[in-house]
C-alpha cells in the first residue's frame, strides 16, 4: 500500500506497517518482522497513533465476541421447525 507523505523507518514504510498491521496484533509476524514493524513504531507518530487506535477497536471487538452468549442447545431445532412451517 502506497500512502501520501508517508515515511520510511526501520526499512519500512508507512504503508507496509499497515499491511503488516493485523497480523502484528495477531502475533502473527516472526521475530523479525515484530521487531522492524515495532521500530518504525517507535519512529512514527502517525502510524504509532493509528496502531492504538486499531489495537483498541480490535480489542474492544474481541471483547464484545467473547461476551455473545453462546447459541442455545434446541435453537437448531427451533431454527429448523420455523423455516419448515415458512414453506409453501
Amino acid at each position: 500500500m502506497k500512502l501520501e507523505n508517508e515515511i520510511t523507518v526501520a526499512g519500512l514504510s508507512c504503508g507496509q506497517v499497515l499491511d503488516r498491521l493485523s497480523d502484528y496484533q495477531d502475533g502473527d509476524l516472526s521475530p523479525a518482522e515484530r521487531t522492524q514493524v515495532e521500530a518504525h513504531l517507535r519512529g512514527c507518530d502517525r502510524c504509532a497513533r493509528f496502531g492504538g487506535e486499531f489495537r483498541v477497536v480490535v480489542d474492544a471487538l474481541r471483547s464484545r465476541l467473547a461476551r455473545t452468549p453462546p447459541v442455545p442447545r434446541d435453537f437448531r431445532e427451533r431454527l429448523r421447525r420455523a423455516l419448515d412451517s415458512e414453506r409453501p
